[in-house]
């Protein structure tokens, strides 16, 4: 069962899977980072500086309460409708950034395989098999002489 392990852990597919995880992580920070940082300030000016993270409202008190983290550390039960919509949000942003940067390398893929198409137009064609297999029989055929012929 060890050696199945092995065997398993060292194929090439769970490597790169591996190292596929590792950087998607690394990756998430970043994204996570550029949406928060830098892109939602720009949502909360076009939508006029509304943060929705702190809109909710409170479902078994009459207490008000003035943040989220106020009324959730007291212990009451809260509707954060507002955390939704910006998870929401945020969904919507990452997956447009991530859209972007699969077109990005895909458009690069492209143009890799089409300079190496071009590349490959570009070098002399060798004779096919068949063009040597013709050429092999018409010699035989005009009796050339070889070692075959002479015995």
């Amino acid at each position: 069962m060890l050696n199945e392990f092995k065997a398993f852990i060292s194929k090439g597919n769970v490597m790169d899977m591996a190292v596929g995880i590792i950087i998607g992580a690394a990756f998430t920070a970043i994204v996570n980072s550029m949406v928060a940082d830098l892109i939602n300030p720009f949502v909360g000016l076009f939508l006029g500086g509304v943060d929705f993270t702190d809109q909710f409202f409170v479902l078994n008190s009459d207490q008000e309460f003035a943040t989220l983290a106020q009324a959730q550390e007291a212990g009451v039960a809260v509707f954060a409708y507002g955390s939704f919509i910006m998870a929401v949000i945020n969904f919507l942003i990452i997956s447009f950034v991530v859209f972007m940067l699969v077109r990005y390398v895909n458009k690069v893929r492209e143009m890799t395989a089409r300079k190496d198409g071009e590349a490959a137009e570009d070098a002399p064609a060798g004779p096919t098999e068949l063009d040597v297999l013709l050429e092999i029989r018409d010699s035989l055929k005009s009796g050339a002489t070889g070692p075959s012929a002479a015995g």
